[in-house]
């Protein structure tokens, strides 16, 4: 009998169907421990954030170096770096005059900006401002920083009721609003004038007013607002008094009535109102502008259709109150109006335009006359991401964009230029990686900074025209990050639901990863449309992965379908379909990964987000439970009826209808069977909290047994602290079969 029990124990030893000593205190220890030792302290001449200095070639920025912080200008045309002022000088003039210790490896100048001559220095420190001259070492307290205005919350609609006056641009009037209607003011003689006379409480003119460059006219919308949405949120435990807090917040949500603008023109000198038929603008999400044309004949404003299948650039004749499309963009599905360019050339006659109408994100040349493309600019199976600067005198546009080169990672972004017809198109970042470029005023120059998740970044400046490298800068030192036993994550290429497209993800391993031994597999999941997540960039520790894999899983990210920047086709399969997630690719990729990596188990795979990533982990367990075994899911909005307005409507489509019931968590808690812990802030101001407790209510109903999270006080988390060692509880409990070790003897293991 003890033969055969010791021959049993044996025998699952082997299989690694035991934790072997994952889980354990030591573990938790060193999961913990990984902040430190793979935090930013151990990474050298990284983080290069050039500020060019306005008018020259030269710039500054911040040696990251062992002895510390280092403030460098450097000269483009002379190919030369010094450190900007003498450090020692600096900081003994600071702790003088502020009475506090300032070291002079240890400057921090927020704020910091710098004039042509390199010699006067304007920053923030310990609440002041201060003004430093280089040469005379002299340091002035200009006085106390000014408390910044509170600005609008995201989520509040702009009512446009305040603005200030706009003076005509020959100085001779100034419009503004009164009794909710527009007014001028004769400058000469302060005679006001009521040009509209129609405003009222419930429809009345936008305070943001705009002259046309002749003075003779004013244009604004007329605003007829709607009764508002709004959240209420008690916030348990307030720090400065023992009674809760009731606090409110604008809160539009899919179906809700919107405001309907109207813009109008009205002549100063005879009153003449120029007020448009809506037919091109009735079915409003919103209305952006008007903005006036040169020659003060027209103004020319955006409508982004409810729905978002119609988004139209319109001009309104001064002349005539017609209205005419200049550019229609039209989807069965969705215009992606967040993947807005427009830019209107001085002739007034041309406009560049960016769209998705061929598949992939491109920019267009339009004529205004006629109303049609001229030509398309960009074109290829690739994705332009920004427009940096539209150089109208040397017909050229700068711009960014993915995907370009073929057989590497698409979702790596390179900077370009390219003619205004289409031509010359130069890569100015050749090098493979994750680009951020910085250019001078006049574009001869860029600082290019590259990196991969798997190579640490290097910093060049560049010539502008050709991307030649002019001077190598920086390369970052990870020598210390890696005697601490860093390891990089590994890309992972596999494909996706179809077999044949292939999705990009990341694979994180244990510091003490061993190829013999069997790991549960855990996903972080944030697969919403519109970004892709999985990082592309260098970072020493990932807060989200890094220390959890230390516990003794495989933790894995991976883009799927539904999410941007491959293709429209490859996104707007999250349209009016966003319980998909693109969880079959994910699970694909992952059976693939495991395929190539038998020590992944991906009998034990366990899934946890935040945000969209909590909606989409739960419904990994409702509906996929025979792969998903477990899921935590944090400040999900798990049904996007009661989410924001923006975020649902382009995806899932106007009106609301029975896609955002399929979509719900709460419709489908019944379907509950595998480990579910979920975890809210109690004042999250991004995504609802009774998102989360709807779901809550219905798992009761259904008589579901699941764990529930609520951080005081928290806004949209992923759980804090404390939520991140319940999650890392939940998953060793769950998918390493082994009590967790008590907090009490973990804290006192960690003051050790």
């Amino acid at each position: 009998m003890k033969v055969s029990r010791l021959i049993l124990l044996i025998a699952m030893f082997l299989s690694g169907s035991m934790a072997i000593a994952q889980g354990t205190v030591e573990d938790y220890r060193r999961a913990y421990s990984l902040r430190e030792k793979f935090g930013a302290q151990n990474v050298f001449y990284d983080k290069v954030q050039p500020q060019w200095i306005e008018g020259t070639h030269r710039f500054w920025y911040v040696r990251n170096t062992p002895e510390g912080r280092v403030y460098v200008s450097v000269d483009a045309d002379k190919k030369n770096r010094k450190e900007l002022f003498d450090h020692s000088r600096l900081a003994a003039a600071l702790t003088r005059q502020s009475g506090k210790e300032v070291k002079p490896e240890a400057l921090m100048l927020e704020r910091l900006s710098v004039n042509q001559g390199l010699d006067t220095l304007r920053f923030a420190f310990g609440g002041h401002r201060w003004m430093y001259a280089v040469r005379k070492n002299a340091l002035a307290d200009e006085g106390t920083l000014a408390v910044p205005p509170k600005e609008r919350h995201w989520m509040e609609w702009d009512d446009e009721k305040t603005a200030s006056p706009a003076v005509s641009p020959d100085g001779k009037y100034t419009a503004f609003i009164k009794n909710h209607n527009i007014y001028v003011k004769e400058t000469a003689t302060g005679q006001e004038k009521q040009l509209s006379i129609d405003g009222t409480l419930g429809n009345y003119y936008s305070a943001y007013i705009r002259w046309s460059p002749d003075s003779k006219k004013v244009a604004a919308c007329k605003i007829r607002p709607v009764e508002k949405r709004y959240v209420y949120y008690v916030e348990s435990s307030p720090t400065d008094q023992l009674q809760p807090k009731l606090h409110k917040q604008e809160y539009a949500k899919p179906g809700d009535e919107l405001p309907f603008k109207v813009p109008c023109i009205y002549e100063v000198e005879t009153g003449r109102a120029v007020i448009p038929s809506t037919e091109l603008f009735d079915r409003q999400y919103e209305v952006y502008g008007p903005e006036w044309n040169r020659d003060s004949r027209a103004v020319t404003f955006e409508y982004n259709q409810r729905g978002h299948q119609v988004y139209r650039i319109l001009e309104l004749s001064a002349e005539t109150s017609q209205v005419r499309p200049l550019i229609e963009e039209t989807a069965d599905k969705y215009v992606n109006y967040v993947r807005h360019f427009r830019h209107d050339l001085r002739d007034g006659q041309r406009i560049i335009w960016m769209s998705e109408r061929d598949n992939w994100n491109h920019l267009y040349m339009y004529d205004r006359t006629t109303a049609q493309p001229v030509c398309q600019i960009t074109k290829g199976e690739w994705y332009v991401r920004d427009v940096l600067r539209v150089d109208e005198d040397n017909r050229v546009i700068y711009f960014s964009a993915n995907g370009v080169q073929p057989g590497e990672d698409p979702y790596l972004i390179r900077y370009y230029r390219i003619g205004f017809d289409g031509s010359d198109m130069v890569c100015l970042t050749p090098e493979e990686g994750m680009h951020r470029a910085w250019f001078s005023d006049d574009m001869n120059y860029l600082v290019d900074v590259w990196s991969m998740v798997d190579k640490a970044p290097v910093a060049a400046l560049r010539n502008a025209q050709d991307g030649q490298v002019v001077m190598s800068l920086e390369t970052a030192d990870i020598s210390r990050l890696e005697a601490e036993g860093w390891k990089a994550p590994e890309v992972f290429v596999a494909p996706g639901r179809d077999g044949k497209t292939d999705m990009w993800g990341l694979i994180v391993r244990p510091t003490n990863f061993d190829p013999s031994k069997k790991y549960p597999v855990i996903e972080y999941i944030y697969q919403g449309p519109g970004d892709q997540y999985v990082p592309k960039t260098f970072m020493s520790y990932n807060w989200w992965m890094t220390s959890l894999a230390e516990l003794g899983f495989v933790v894995v990210m991976v883009d799927g379908m539904g999410t941007s920047f491959r293709s429209r086709a490859f996104e707007n399969i999250c349209y009016k379909n966003l319980q998909d997630a693109g969880l079959p690719d994910h699970i694909a990729w992952i059976k693939a990964a495991a395929e190539k990596y038998p020590y992944m188990d991906i009998d034990r795979v366990g899934i946890y987000g935040c945000s969209a990533g909590g909606q989409e982990s739960t419904n990994a367990v409702l509906l996929y439970p025979d792969f998903y075994k477990a899921a935590y899911s944090a400040c999900g909005c798990h049904d996007n009826r009661m989410d924001k307005i923006w975020w649902n409507e382009l995806w899932l489509g106007y009106p609301v209808g029975p896609q955002y019931k399929a979509s719900s968590n709460v419709e489908n808690a019944h379907l509950l069977r595998r480990p579910l812990m979920l975890v809210v802030g109690e004042m999250d101001d991004n995504v609802d909290p009774a998102s989360t407790m709807q779901v809550v209510n219905a798992l009761i109903k259904a008589n579901k047994d699941f764990e529930l999270v609520v951080i005081p006080g928290a806004r949209h988390t992923m759980g804090e602290d404390f939520g991140e060692h319940k999650r890392y509880d939940f998953f060793v409990r769950h998918l390493l079969g082994v009590n967790p070790p008590q907090w009490d003897e973990l804290n006192r293991h960690q003051d050790k």
